[in-house]
């Protein structure tokens, strides 16, 4: 029984056609439609969809005259910037399979990786030396392609994206103007090459991408989505935004699109519609600020420590935010506090979604109408179902029990790589565990209240960190804030927050303590307290809580 359907926005279909399409067809179907539509801008560089559409065409002879053929793969790491999204799109048409590491890997996960999925080729930053040179020397790699990333962009983002990137090597000299050593360039590559798309057959069946996890918690898994998962993902997304217009869009990416909301909410979904796609590698608020100001977005996902720095911003007010109509926040939970005063900023519909790269990644969103439930992770997508079952039984849970949420859908993946007792264990009959815990109410919204090992365990009770956070944020002196269990793998625990106080303000682990007092059972009140200037994070904004523990 699908009870959230009843509660979806006027002009949001309770089911959509998936197109049995390979993912790069909308690619060509937009250089058609609308070939003179700025397709993206990067620091004042413009290409069309026409232009970015022979790009990518280029990229898969290129790849054809490397010996690259259906089924192999081919790993990008690369920054948000167009280079990424010809890559990106001329393996699909050759058939081949991109592989994605996750933005936090370093080097020594980047070349395991290489190695897991024997890639053949890997797109890089002719920057990323130490990378460069180790990679060339994989028995696996037939070539590396550098991209000049330098020569487009001011030397201050070049320097912001080499100290915020984890891959070894970017703090060191690029490499020698003679790279025949180490690599060819994209431009010689792609030099020549023909126009019109190369004739390579690809069905939607086909394996389309391996997206490593972040391994936040565990080892990174290779998840593998065909291009049907990505084409059912993309659309889905699209027509949770019912007034979305063809070739009249304007989406902020900010987001790494290495990461999967980054991949399908700024670079799939736009390409959908014919949508113009700001492209940024790095994210300094300010500059966000006047990149709004001067292009004027109107969709900007993104993740709730994203939305927070930029309403944090005093010239925020008069920035001319007005444009950007939807944002949809992923990645972690979104305080009310957050989506309260950006939404003030904008006049625009800011709204938590919910996803997991092993569902390519979107599985919820909450209804842009006005709907919404604060705190919830929101409604299942068209053609998505989910339940929650029993932590202990595995029985299907009526509505207002916690238990563990499952999810099944056409952008479900088919498996981790090579992984396939961890695949068979995660997925039964379609349904795919998340690992999440959560609720869902009679109406059908989903609120997630922690992952199954961010529990607390108190003795016999339950705590479950986001309750305290939520009442934390009720300060508003408080900037962030991660609640915890230690010791980390004791039986019992105790509960412990880490707190970022907003700038200029002055705020004592007492007053927060007595907040939880009078609000809170004795057992979830934490022990301690701590301060800090900022929390550990991965690239999209996680707050990475092991590293609180450890």
């Amino acid at each position: 029984m699908r009870r959230w359907l009843d509660f979806y926005s006027p002009g949001t279909p309770k089911t959509v056609p998936i197109p049995r399409r390979p993912l790069h067809d909308f690619l060509h179907s937009a250089a058609e439609w609308s070939p003179k539509r700025t397709a993206t801008i990067f620091y004042g560089h413009k290409f069309s969809y026409q232009r970015l559409s022979r790009y990518a065409n280029q990229f898969a002879h290129g790849l054809h005259g490397l010996g690259i053929q259906p089924g192999d793969r081919v790993m990008i790491v690369l920054p948000n910037m167009p280079e990424f999204i010809s890559s990106y799109y001329g393996i699909l048409m050759i058939g081949g399979v991109v592989v994605l590491s996750n933005p936090d890997a370093d080097v020594e996960q980047i070349l395991l990786q290489l190695r897991q999925t024997d890639a053949k080729v890997l797109v890089t930053m002719r920057s990323f030396s130490e990378l460069v040179r180790l990679a060339s020397q994989e028995e696996s790699v037939r070539q590396v392609v550098l991209v000049e990333f330098d020569k487009h962009v001011p030397d201050k983002v070049h320097q912001q994206l080499m100290s915020h990137w984890h891959i070894a090597g970017a703090n060191k000299s690029a490499l020698p103007k003679s790279t025949d050593e180490f690599g060819l360039l994209m431009n010689d590559l792609t030099m020549d090459a023909p126009y019109d798309a190369p004739d390579v057959p690809v069905s939607s069946e086909d394996l389309a991408a391996i997206l490593f996890t972040s391994g936040t918690t565990d080892d990174p898994k290779g998840v593998c989505l065909s291009h049907g998962n990505l084409v059912a993902n993309a659309i889905q997304t699209r027509h949770w935004v019912p007034d979305l217009e063809y070739g009249k869009e304007v989406f902020l990416a900010v987001v790494p699109l290495l990461h999967s909301y980054g991949m399908t909410t700024t670079m799939n979904v736009p390409i959908t519609t014919a949508s113009t796609i700001i492209l940024l590698p790095v994210f300094e608020p300010k500059h966000v600020l006047e990149i709004i100001k001067e292009y004027k977005p109107t969709v900007f996902p993104g993740a709730p420590s994203i939305y927070a720095a930029l309403a944090q911003l005093p010239e925020a007010r008069s920035s001319g935010l007005g444009s950007i109509r939807v944002c949809i926040s992923g990645s972690s939970p979104l305080p009310v506090e957050v989506q309260e005063s950006f939404e003030k900023l904008t006049q625009g519909r800011l709204v938590e979604g919910y996803g997991l790269t092993e569902a390519s990644p979107v599985t919820h969103a909450n209804p842009l109408d006005g709907r919404r439930r604060p705190g919830s992770i929101g409604l299942p997508l068209p053609n998505t179902d989910a339940k929650i079952i029993d932590l202990a039984t595995g029985e299907d849970l009526p509505p207002g029990q916690i238990g563990e949420l499952l999810v099944r859908g056409p952008q479900v993946m088919r498996g981790y790589w090579q992984m396939p007792d961890e695949s068979r264990a995660l997925l039964e009959d379609g349904w795919l565990d998340t690992g999440d815990v959560a609720i869902m109410d009679v109406d059908g919204f989903f609120h997630v209240i922690g992952r199954t090992r961010d529990l607390i365990r108190a003795g016999e009770h339950t705590i479950y960190p986001r309750d305290v956070e939520e009442l934390l944020y009720e300060n508003n002196k408080v900037h962030e804030v991660a609640v915890v269990g230690v010791p980390r793998t004791a039986p019992e625990q105790k509960v412990k927050a880490f707190v970022v106080p907003r700038d200029g303000v002055e705020l004592s682990e007492n007053e927060l303590i007595d907040l939880c007092r009078r609000r809170l059972e004795e057992y979830a009140v934490p022990w301690e307290i701590e301060f800090r200037d900022e929390l550990p994070k991965s690239f999209t904004g996680k707050v990475i809580r092991r590293l609180l523990v450890e």
